[in-house]
């Protein structure tokens, strides 16, 4: 049992936050295939910035699956706090702090990862949040800046002390990005030196691979990121083989239709026509990757341009890929 908080979470398996990738129908979509809980696309922490589309579609927070997490990033403390505060205004339940990300354009401000270079500035940041709002807050953070100075077992013992609740380790550097493989060892190393959650992050892909993490590390959960894009039932595959040591069936064709396609209605009506169609692209991309002729649909339907162009082309892609299968 897992808990973070007052919270208990359903499963040992958590949807990572991914800007421009876990929105709400994608963390929807997965809380119902059994992640035990999901994290929000990063939130700027400067409020003036709120008003811009991209933000309005990622702030309200009253519609989602509990624990409601929600991730923010920045590098001021007091305005760390404040959008802490902000946040739980519009429904929040957890508070999730960004130290992990490795995008240029976040790390030139001085945010994300870059910020494990500085660890009293890490320890500011951390008070000033914990002290601001009266639910859990957490910490995501990866293994250092560099394979020169990783400092993870550092920082999270300053997280811990500064009352932090749970925190997540991407097994990589913020120099690594996501090349080579993930540092088991080092999320390890983690675990055996705090007394909180530690939700280990990086290159699972299976439910063979989700518990060889487990066993490896120690730690409360697993965290999956990418090896959830295209592949959703990921969490409930993982979920059945830590309890029953068996692997669950595949999901049919029949089902996958109805997942994929209930999906792509709901990021047509959370965006809208014009940019639900756009953002679709890349989600639907996912899906059809590995299938026969995948490469070859993804092309076309990225020149669709209307919702019901979409979902038509998409089932009848997918109702072929049934015929082949059954004449396979």
């Amino acid at each position: 049992m897992v808990t973070i908080g007052n919270h208990v979470l359903a499963s040992r398996t958590i949807l990572a936050p991914m800007a421009g990738v876990t929105d709400r129908p994608f963390r929807q979509l997965c809380k119902r295939l059994g992640a035990g809980m999901t994290v929000s696309e990063m939130v700027t922490s400067d409020t003036s910035l709120w008003h811009t589309r991209k933000s309005q579609q990622r702030l309200p927070h009253e519609d989602e699956p509990t624990p409601k997490s929600v991730q923010i990033a920045g590098s001021i403390p007091e305005m760390m706090a404040e959008a802490a505060r902000q946040n739980l205004l519009l429904g929040a339940e957890i508070i999730d702090i960004n130290m992990g990300c490795p995008a240029k354009k976040v790390c030139k401000r001085a945010a994300g990862s870059a910020l494990l270079k500085d660890e009293v500035l890490v320890e500011d940041i951390l008070c000033a949040v914990v002290n601001a709002v009266p639910v859990p807050v957490t910490l995501k953070i990866r293994t250092g800046w560099d394979t020169e100075s990783r400092n993870a077992v550092q920082i999270a013992r300053i997280a811990e002390n500064s009352g932090i609740q749970a925190i997540a380790v991407h097994g990589r550097t913020r120099a690594c990005r996501f090349k080579g493989d993930a540092e088991y060892d080092t999320i390890a190393e983690v675990v055996a030196s705090v007394d909180i959650p530690v939700f280990a992050n990086g290159d699972i892909r299976s439910p063979e691979q989700a518990r060889l993490v487990l066993e490896h590390t120690g730690a409360d959960a697993v965290m999956i990121g990418r090896g959830a894009q295209g592949n959703p039932w990921l969490f409930r595959e993982i979920n059945h083989y830590l309890v029953t040591g068996t692997l669950l069936a595949a999901p049919t064709t029949e089902e996958r239709i109805s997942v994929i396609s209930e999906h792509l209605q709901a990021i047509h009506e959370h965006y809208g026509d014009y940019l639900g169609t756009r953002i679709a692209r890349k989600h639907i991309g996912w899906y059809v990757d590995s299938l026969p002729s995948g490469e070859t649909f993804r092309k076309y339907f990225n020149l669709l341009d209307t919702p019901s162009q979409q979902q038509q082309s998409l089932k009848l892609f997918l109702t072929r890929q049934e015929e082949w299968d059954t004449a396979a």
